[in-house]
């Protein structure tokens, strides 16, 4: 029997019907400091962007799945929406990248995955702009091709920044679930060369959360029944599994992944435990001796309500953020901008 409810998500009251109640939020959960402007659809991954030419620009782009009507939002730092995309058809993830090299000029770029044209799409930061003359296709020749989960990895060397695109889809095999372009310009226009199939997956339900550490070098993503999985972000090292770990740590789905750097190599990895409302936070770096052994720190529950993305940043942004902030998806079309120190206070009990 359907069942009306009432929920509060961030600041937005929402009624409605549905089959199932959407997890609690828990009486202890943090409150976050900013709660965007709703979109008009369904909200599902942000992404943070600091103009490298001005640390105290920060604007944060996130999706709104729809299909048709979906679309890309920009939002300043107290949650306005301040410039879109629209429409879109089912935008997915969303990533950064700084420095792609366009008729002699650096330029950074939004990228995010359009499920309903099996494309990857391409914007300049902070305008807006597209880049790809309308789309670059992925997974071609794949039965299963709608694209879901991206993230962006950029190689440094003598020859400038190479930048690739990490896919995942809807659906896919046990092996090769992920392929990874890397992103070229012609004429103007970015344009993707597929340089690899990797990724185990266990099955049951899907891969959409990626995250890959540039310095560092690796990729996480979730397999959400499952667990994360770590392989190295450069093709050339190969696609030995590095890690699986997080599997006894979540209530259900394995969601969201946020990396908080603290320094080149030290830091946390941040992941949604979607159905309980809360994160649960990683050591980065591994542990003493085992760079791939990664054991739970602390879990935080959080307002947000079945959170799909997240991104985190550790720069000191105004007197809100002075340790950097979380930026979580919320259910209720909207986003939230969480204060990093109350993770960090989690984290330091934890080790107490």
């Amino acid at each position: 029997m359907i069942k009306q409810f009432i929920f509060i998500c961030g600041t937005a009251l929402i009624f409605g019907a549905c089959t199932s109640k959407l997890a609690p939020v828990a009486e202890n959960a943090v409150k976050p400091t900013v709660v965007t402007e709703q979109v008009p659809n369904d909200t599902d991954d942000p992404a943070i962007w600091v103009n490298p030419n001005d640390s105290t620009e920060v604007i944060i782009v996130g999706t709104d799945k729809h299909e048709k009507t979906g679309g890309l939002y920009a939002y300043d730092m107290d949650g306005k929406i301040i410039n879109k995309v629209t429409p879109l058809d089912r935008p997915n993830n969303v990533d950064i990248a700084y420095g792609l090299e366009i008729d002699g000029k650096l330029v950074d770029i939004a990228v995010l995955t359009e499920r309903g044209t099996n494309k990857i799409r391409v914007f300049s930061m902070p305008e807006l702009k597209p880049l790809d003359n309308g789309g670059i296709d992925v997974f071609v020749g794949e039965t299963e091709r709608s694209p879901m989960g991206i993230a962006l990895y950029t190689k440094k060397d003598s020859t400038g920044n190479k930048i690739y695109a990490v896919v995942g889809r809807k659906s896919g095999g046990a092996d090769n679930y992920l392929f990874q372009y890397e992103l070229s310009v012609d004429a103007g226009v970015v344009k993707g060369k597929k340089v690899r199939e990797f990724g185990k997956f266990q099955g049951g339900k899907e891969i959409e959360a990626i995250a890959v550490d540039n310095e560092l070098g690796y990729i996480y993503y979730s397999d959400e029944g499952f667990g994360i999985h770590k392989y190295y972000a450069d093709p050339a090292k190969g696609n030995e599994e590095l890690a699986l770990f997080g599997q006894k740590d979540f209530k259900s789905d394995h969601e969201g992944i946020a990396l908080y750097k603290s320094a080149d190599s030290t830091g946390y990895i941040v992941i949604s435990n979607q159905q309980n409302n809360s994160f649960n936070i990683y050591p980065r770096e591994g542990a003493a001796g085992n760079a791939h052994l990664h054991e739970i720190l602390a879990e935080v529950p959080v307002s947000a309500v079945e959170c799909d993305g997240a991104d985190a940043i550790s720069m000191p942004i105004g007197t809100k953020f002075p340790k950097g902030m979380l930026v979580a998806m919320s259910n209720g079309m909207v986003f939230h901008y969480y204060d990093w120190r109350i993770f960090q206070e989690a984290v330091d009990k934890g080790r107490m």
